[in-house]
């Protein structure tokens, strides 16, 4: 055998070690993102609720694929949430990009890009009667083509759970929504409160709460009736939701009394934006009687060890107290 047929069998050998090795590390990848997808499987198996559901997922991912924020919206039925990982100013900073996105179905300058230095990765998925999207969203580095394909594999094991519980909240719906106004109702805010208080207390976020009462609406009952009465109240819910964020909760407790749950608001924050729902009920102009319709709002943060029924008593009398002190205004604790 002379030096070049020495050569080229060298050459060989070494192509055929090099195509192997290749092959052998495309298997090991295969493996190892078949058991992370399993994980995934273990883990989402006997979840039904869509909070959990986001939180859980986000949990399993961060393991793989770095992140700040997982945000879900269910465009058809306006069911949203969300699940951040971050902190203090930044915290505010991903939720008020996510928040806004979320609500634009398709926006070009945020998809699968970047803003204020906050990468978003987005994922769409279509059934016959629903679509939704899913955004993640992470600082300082873009996601690389690695994360995006473990992304999208999962999301083809997260998109059915989803819909599935799409489906569940579905058949309970009726029974969780005013009929008048469309807003949750009471049943709602007994169901989501307590873990609500319970997520604030577990990371540390700020948490306020708001009960609105609307001023002199007994004059529109009394002089118009209330037909004109349930007009008003649908007015004034449509109001008020369009001011508040897909991630609050906005209840209709009964009545002419609301209550708004703000999850990652100090009391500052949610100050201004109560301000703004009783300007919004002054722009409605409704004449009640001899003067005109207004909203009267006590806030009170949240604070670690308070419960449940202290919240809303101490929330009670706050408002009473924007009452007191001459209506259509926010009173704080």
């Amino acid at each position: 055998m002379d030096n070049n047929e020495y050569t080229a069998n060298n050459d060989s050998s070494s192509n055929k070690m090099e195509q192997l090795l290749a092959e052998l590390n495309h298997y090991r990848c295969q493996s190892e993102r078949l058991q992370k997808v399993n994980a995934l499987h273990q883990r989402m198996a006997g979840v039904l609720d869509l909070p959990t559901m986001i939180e859980t997922y986000s949990i399993w991912l961060a393991e793989h694929v770095s992140h700040e924020l997982i945000g879900y919206h269910n465009q058809i039925q306006k069911r949203t949430h969300m699940f951040c990982s971050s902190h203090g100013p930044e915290r505010r900073l991903v939720i008020d990009i996510a928040d806004k996105t979320l609500q634009i179905a398709d926006n070009p300058s945020l998809e699968n890009g970047r803003a204020e230095n906050i990468f978003s990765y987005q994922w769409s998925f279509k059934s016959r009667d629903s679509e939704s999207n899913l955004l993640l969203l992470r600082k300082g580095s873009p996601f690389s083509e690695g994360d995006t394909t473990l992304i999208n594999e999962s999301m083809l094991i997260l998109a059915e759970p989803l819909l599935r519980a799409l489906a569940y909240e579905e058949v309970f719906e009726q029974a969780r929504k005013d009929t008048l106004t469309g807003l949750p109702n009471r049943f709602v805010f007994e169901e989501r409160i307590d873990s609500i208080m319970e997520q604030a207390r577990r990371h540390n976020h700020p948490l306020t709460l708001a009960a609105l009462d609307l001023d002199h609406f007994k004059e529109i009952n009394d002089t118009m009736g209330h037909a004109m009465g349930d007009e008003v109240l649908k007015k004034v819910a449509a109001a008020l939701q369009k001011e508040v964020r897909i991630t609050d909760l906005l209840v209709r407790m009964g009545g002419d009394e609301f209550l708004l749950v703000l999850p990652d608001t100090e009391i500052k924050a949610a100050c201004s934006l109560n301000e703004r729902l009783c300007r919004a009920i002054d722009d409605l102009n409704i004449q009640a009687g001899s003067t005109k319709l207004g909203i009267s709002i006590g806030l009170v943060q949240w604070k670690p060890g308070m419960t449940r029924n202290q919240w809303l008593e101490q929330t009670d009398d706050i408002l009473y107290q924007a009452k007191k002190n001459g209506r259509a205004q926010v009173a704080v604790n």
